[in-house]
């Protein structure tokens, strides 16, 4: 992967729960210098709570480079927008009103300047979910948030590692309103989006997904239960009749440990956990959650606040850092595709240029 020195993606980064791991993935995925020849860092947060990070966790050799605005970023360093110079109060590994009220901050921020094309891409550290509601924020995750800002009704959260892509046709809603929540269209509308996400950001010609039941064996005929009959098998067939390669369902036990998912581009669960348990099971360390279906391109790290090992030099960068990666691989192929679909002999052409070249 590399870009040359005119063509960095700005890469907006919010800041989190600065009482949990945030800033330290985010320093440790920046102390690498490579990381800054890809693309041009933007962070937006509190700096008196990244200090105290810097300064717990010993990186003394990490340094942001202060900026007022995301129009002043400067190219090879880790940038930042100090939002405010109060003093938060941090509690390393609690949840505190402070640490949600200043993640919303950095987030609100961060999308202003995405929208406004002063940013290319966002990746967002995580936050806590509970401490973050108030007037300001009165949404489940991130995910809800993006997409309102955005205007947007049909998106999917999707985790991705290497060749393993996981869906979810509801969210973050209890478990006890699923089946209830599922309906034709809505599985329909999931995989719409899924199909021209995976060909758009992933740059996946035809894409083949799979689609899991909501009862345990795929309902076994109805007597586990009937959704998959009157529900999930009717909206894989309208899927089919549009083009889009939609298999299933399948029973989600026997999918994910035979490795029948190895033979997919993507898999639709049903529900979160049905989705995220295999997942991380299989990728934790390296996995990335990507809003697909947004005009915006989001990803964050497929993990949370982490309070437990907050300020104890534990925490991973890998996952941070593929979500990075990520967003950047994601601009690249939404350029690719929208020039595609523009003007497909100019692209042509372009690329025998460069074949030549090489």
């Amino acid at each position: 992967m590399s870009e040359t020195g005119e063509n960095l993606v700005r890469v907006g980064i919010t800041q989190g729960d600065f009482n949990g791991i945030g800033y330290e993935v985010i320093m440790k995925t920046f102390m690498d210098h490579g990381m800054l020849e890809l693309c041009t860092p933007i962070v937006y947060g509190v700096h008196k709570a990244a200090t105290q990070h810097r300064k717990l966790l010993e990186l003394t050799e990490f340094n942001f480079f202060g900026i007022p605005d995301a129009t002043k970023a400067v190219k090879h360093h880790c940038n930042f927008i100090n939002l405010t110079e109060v003093d938060v109060g941090m509690d390393f590994g609690t949840a505190t009103p402070a640490a949600g009220a200043w993640a919303v901050k950095s987030l609100t921020r961060a999308m202003d300047d995405l929208q406004a094309g002063l940013i290319d891409v966002l990746v967002t550290a995580p936050f806590n979910k509970n401490n973050v509601q108030g007037p300001d924020f009165n949404f489940p995750g991130h995910t809800e948030f993006l997409a309102q800002r955005s205007g947007s009704s049909d998106y999917l959260m999707l985790l991705v590692s290497e060749n393993l892509r996981v869906g979810t046709v509801t969210g973050h809603v209890p478990l006890q309103q699923v089946a209830a929540s599922l309906s034709v269209d809505k599985v329909l509308s999931k995989l719409r989006v899924m199909s021209h996400s995976l060909l758009q950001d992933f740059g996946i010609r035809k894409p083949r997904i799979a689609v899991l039941g909501l009862n345990p064996h795929a309902g076994d005929g109805g007597l586990l239960g009937k959704e998959e009959e009157t529900i999930i098998a009717p909206a894989i067939r309208k899927a089919n009749e549009e083009g889009i390669l939609a298999f299933g369902p399948y029973s989600a036990d026997g999918f994910f440990g035979s490795g029948t998912w190895k033979k997919f581009d993507a898999v639709m669960a049903m529900y979160h956990d049905q989705g995220l348990v295999p997942f991380k099971a299989i990728a934790f360390h390296h996995g990335v959650n990507f809003t697909a279906g947004l005009p915006i391109i989001r990803t964050s790290p497929d993990h949370g606040t982490a309070y437990d090992i907050a300020g104890k030099d534990l925490a991973s960068p890998d996952s941070f850092r593929e979500a990075v990666f990520m967003a950047i691989d994601i601009f690249r192929n939404r350029k690719q595709y929208a020039e595609m679909a523009s003007d497909p002999l100019k692209v042509m052409q372009r690329r025998e240029r460069e074949r030549e070249r090489h």
